[in-house]
């Protein structure tokens, strides 16, 4: 699973763009190429961390991430990852680097540290599943579900951290042959949040938290699928202290439709006919997802014939229209017969309007499907 656009910056979900650009062009320094040569690990985050930017920073990008997460893009969001390219970060966002790269995006000299400070804490994070029927899944739905999940208990209070008096680090200096070097680490007492528990009532757990459960309501785009996962930010288990709240993620289910079944975008939908119906014509009622049709059935209609119901089907997910219905006639061969049908299809037997005699446009099952698809 995709690292969070959110843990890589190292930001809260309310974030301004002010906060959210300082702390991408922190991460961009930090982990340049031209600091951190032959580094592949570094030149990961660099790109990592340019992805988050590119989301983040778009007001209609960060409300869809913060809404879907990754699912949002469906692969045409952000950068997709790793495989960026080094020329396109510099071309995009060489300006949040300021004065701290030379031409180009080259590195050039810094002045202070980088990194440290204390680390919020974040919670964890809640699954859950949710069922959708089809109807649901073609318009969008909104659905209250109940939570259980960890909050900070009333009258808990937290005071700094005596190891590292709420800096969230410790230092440490040791002697080298080169002389004195510092280095920080974060505090194992506070695990770099600067604050410990001071006070806290009963009923909560040894960080101050309790369980609780709660309403949550969340928003479902149309055209969501099968195992997609969404996200609603910050309704997961609350943090210690100041700490960041986890995600609540919301796997997808989809019901069985009696009638519909589901191919992408593309609704099938299987029409019985009879033998009568096929040769004069009928007007059938057809079921869609927002309620029955009444379709037009021409005379001498073959079965395996397929039907194109535009725009009613699925919406596209990514707002790009919907899919159609496709309506798959079957002409109806009876199971049994009466003395007086049987006689009269043997009377028809050989009329020449009862012999198959398939013209060009009659294509075959494998043609149709073929035709379907493109």
């Amino acid at each position: 699973m995709k690292e969070d656009y959110y843990d890589i910056l190292g930001i809260s979900k309310d974030a301004s763009t002010a906060e959210i650009k300082k702390a991408y062009r922190k991460r961009a320094i930090k982990y340049h190429p031209d600091k951190n040569p032959d580094d592949k690990e570094a030149e990961e985050m660099f790109k990592k961390s340019a992805e988050a930017y590119e989301v983040l920073s778009n007001p209609d990008k960060r409300a869809r991430y913060d809404q879907m997460g990754h699912a949002a893009f469906d692969g045409s969001g952000g950068f997709g990852g790793g495989g960026m390219n080094m020329d396109d970060i510099f071309s995009q966002f060489g300006d949040i680097f300021g004065g701290a790269f030379g031409g180009g995006g080259g590195f050039s000299g810094f002045g202070g540290g980088f990194g440290g400070g204390q680390r919020r804490a974040k919670g964890s994070n809640l699954r859950v599943r949710v069922k959708l029927d089809l109807e649901e899944i073609a318009n969008g739905v909104e659905k209250k579900i109940r939570v259980k999940r960890k909050v900070q208990a009333p009258g808990t209070s937290y005071k700094t951290c005596p190891t590292c008096k709420g800096t969230g680090q410790v230092t440490r200096v040791t002697n080298t042959i080169l002389g004195r070097m510092q280095t920080a680490s974060p505090c194992t007492q506070c695990s770099g949040s600067g604050q410990i528990i001071d006070k806290k009532p009963s009923d909560a757990d040894a960080q101050g938290l309790k369980v609780q459960e709660e309403t949550v309501s969340i928003k479902i785009p149309a055209g969501v699928v099968e195992g997609m996962q969404l996200k609603v930010s910050g309704k997961g288990n609350e943090a210690p202290g100041n700490g960041i709240a986890g995600d609540l993620l919301v796997a997808i289910e989809e019901k069985e439709h009696e009638n519909l079944q589901r191919e992408g975008d593309n609704l099938h939908y299987d029409l019985y006919i009879s033998f009568s119906e096929a040769a004069l014509g009928a007007s059938k009622e057809i079921q869609t997802v927002n309620g029955k049709v009444r379709i037009k059935i021409e005379p001498g209609v073959q079965s395996g014939k397929i039907l194109r119901l535009r725009n009613k089907g699925v919406p596209s997910l990514n707002g790009y229209g919907k899919g159609d219905l496709l309506v798959h006639v079957n002409v109806w061969t009876p199971k049994t017969l009466n003395k007086e049908q049987k006689e009269f299809f043997e009377r028809m037997q050989n009329d020449e309007n009862f012999i198959p005699n398939p013209e060009r446009e009659d294509k075959s099952f494998f043609e149709k499907v073929k035709d379907m698809f493109s």
